[in-house]
């Protein structure tokens, strides 16, 4: 198995990065990681303040798939999230869904041990998800802190072991790159925070020739997650929704009004998170009402 180390980080998703390593499709890779906020914080004494905001929400990469082209969809299988046994949360003012609040920058260290998070006396348990997952678009650079069509900062708490993403490839190579690991989170990660932890994921990747997805999909179990985002929830619902009637249309070949009909009966809206540069909703259908070729373009 090829190991990516933490060092090889970028903090945008584009084309014209340097490939940190190339792979074959079904070949496993290890991504090391480090937290979102670069590692910088090691003590509850340690504030917001003097971090360098150049080295947060780092990914880790990028990972060159050979065969991917522009108009493909690249299919990441992620196969474990380990992570380590203490994370860290922070609040920062005027940050977050709260963020026209007046509040001090506050720090907490959170141990992980036996599964659980231990939040003062609160035990919550443990499911590592990756934050920011994604791939370069076409020309443009995208800050690893935002998320669109390419993926990103996508912060969806179901990311996680034993599901599938799909992505879709816009540049030669795909050049995937992924890291802000957390321990655990909540739908909207209300403070802009959740238990960010350094960590290891462990994935590979197949591609899926001539289609690709309007926007990243998620396949768990028993549903489809259509990933969408805008800059306000109001217009990511809408984007999510479009491209769930869409995946009906082409289904059954039904005209706009009856697919549309049928998304109040198959599909749930979802919010992935409130608080990043782009709001995230996610259309959720199950695998009853529609195949993944039915999401593809």
């Amino acid at each position: 198995m090829k190991t990516v180390s933490k060092n090889k980080v970028v903090y945008t998703f584009s084309p014209n990065h340097k490939t940190a390593i190339k792979v074959k499709p079904e070949e496993e890779v290890l991504l090391k990681t480090e937290d979102a906020l670069g590692g910088q914080i090691r003590s509850e004494k340690d504030s917001v303040k003097s971090l360098d905001w150049t080295k947060v929400d780092g990914a880790t990469g990028p990972v060159y798939i050979e065969g991917a082209r522009a108009g493909d969809t690249l299919a990441v299988e992620i196969l474990d999230v380990r992570i380590e046994d203490e994370g860290v949360m922070v609040v920062i003012p005027k940050s977050g869904i709260l963020g026209d609040k007046k509040f001090n920058p506050y720090t907490k260290l959170v141990k992980i041990k036996n599964g659980y998070i231990n939040f003062d006396a609160i035990r919550i348990k443990v499911k590592p998800m990756i934050g920011t997952i994604g791939v370069a678009p076409e020309s443009d650079e995208i800050p690893t802190g935002s998320l669109g069509r390419h993926g990103g900062n996508m912060d969806f708490r179901e990311i996680t072991a034993d599901t599938r993403l799909y992505l879709p490839v816009f540049t030669e190579g795909a050049l995937f790159a992924a890291g802000d690991i957390h321990a655990v989170q909540a739908d909207g990660e209300l403070c802009v925070s959740s238990v960010e932890v350094a960590g290891e994921i462990q994935l590979k990747f197949n591609i899926i020739k001539g289609k690709r997805p309007e926007w990243p999909i998620l396949e768990t179990k028993d549903a489809y997650a259509l990933l969408a985002c805008g800059e306000t929830l109001d217009e990511a619902a809408k984007y999510a929704s479009e491209a769930a009637v869409n995946a009906f249309i082409r289904r059954y070949g039904w005209p706009f009004e009856k697919a549309y009909m049928f998304g109040s009966l198959g599909v749930s809206l979802e919010i992935n998170q409130v608080v990043d540069p782009k709001k995230g909703v996610r259309a959720v259908i199950l695998k009853d009402f529609v195949d993944l070729d039915d999401l593809l373009i």
